[in-house]
């Protein structure tokens, strides 16, 4: 377990305090009464945004981002190596730049489901704000600076027909049109209110499985609905519910396809009485298959 305390790649700040949230959470007691043990690395060293520029306005700061993930993307690789799953606290979802990249040198095709309500595939040249957080998905897709597209030494990370995108329901343009273009499976809240989560997860798990080596989850809290998870970084009304999330989760579990994991965007400052730090522990025993009975 790593915690990645980044909150340069979004305007608001607090997301910092996640990894530390989650464990005030009980996440690694959890995790050990499923019968795991937990090694806890705890945080790599973040630079706070008061100490540097933010450099270009669409690439805001590229450089401070670039080298916390090299950094992140090398442990992640050093616990493949052990054979240890890595589990990863953020922190702002720029950090999955870093996750997958060290997860991809050892699944060379890598299935990825993106729990999250935006899609994050902005590059600087679509994206509204300049914020990286926005931009993680697309960079693994190999697209986007080369200061973050090169991290691990190759690029792309993962292939779009082995990508599923689960609770979007936050678009840019250029994020539908490059859905579009690469032809990647987009399951938005229409769907799921439509389909159930039974199904979609259906779905999902065949094409994530589907002749891949290793499955990653990046699972970003504001895809939950704000009344379920308050502290996110960017909080967007309509989303999942606790029990939606959960059997996503057992089901996931169930599939036994799992071979990495991050959850982010926890905001305690946003929060109330680490409510969403709580769910986000709830939702690791679910993956990590805790069950009723």
């Amino acid at each position: 377990m790593i915690g990645v305390p980044m909150d340069m790649g979004a305007d608001r700040r607090g997301v910092d305090m996640g990894p530390s949230a989650i464990r005030y959470a009980s996440v690694k007691e959890k995790l050990n009464s499923l019968g795991y043990e937990v090694e806890d690395l705890g945080n790599l060293q973040v630079p706070t945004p008061e100490s540097y520029s933010v450099g270009q306005q669409q690439l805001k700061y590229l450089r401070e981002i670039a080298s916390v993930n090299r950094e992140l993307a090398d442990q992640v690789s050093e616990i493949k190596n052990r054979r240890r799953f890595p589990l990863i606290l953020g922190g702002d979802h720029s950090i999955a730049i870093g996750t997958v990249a060290g997860v991809a040198k050892h699944h060379k095709k890598m299935g990825l489901i993106w729990f999250d309500a935006h899609g994050d595939l902005n590059t600087a040249e679509t994206s509204p704000s300049g914020n990286i957080h926005g931009m993680p998905l697309s960079v693994s897709l190999g697209l986007g600076h080369p200061d973050l597209v090169e991290i691990g030494g190759f690029q792309p990370k993962v292939q779009p027909e082995n990508i599923v995108i689960i609770g979007a329901r936050q678009l840019d343009e250029g994020e539908r049109k490059l859905i579009r273009d690469r032809g990647i499976k987009v399951f938005t809240m229409h769907d799921i209110d439509r389909l159930g989560m039974g199904p979609i997860m259906e779905e999902t798990l065949k094409i994530v499985s589907d002749g891949t080596d290793g499955v990653h989850l990046s699972l970003d809290l504001d895809g939950i609905d704000p009344n379920e998870a308050p502290g996110v970084g960017t909080p967007v009304a309509g989303g999942m519910t606790y029990r939606e999330s959960h059997l996503a989760m057992e089901l996931l579990a169930e599939s036994e396809v799992l071979t990495s994991a991050e959850f982010v965007e926890v905001n305690p400052i946003l929060d109330t009485e680490n409510k969403t730090a709580n769910m986000a522990v709830a939702l690791i025993g679910s993956v990590f298959g805790e069950k009723t009975l």
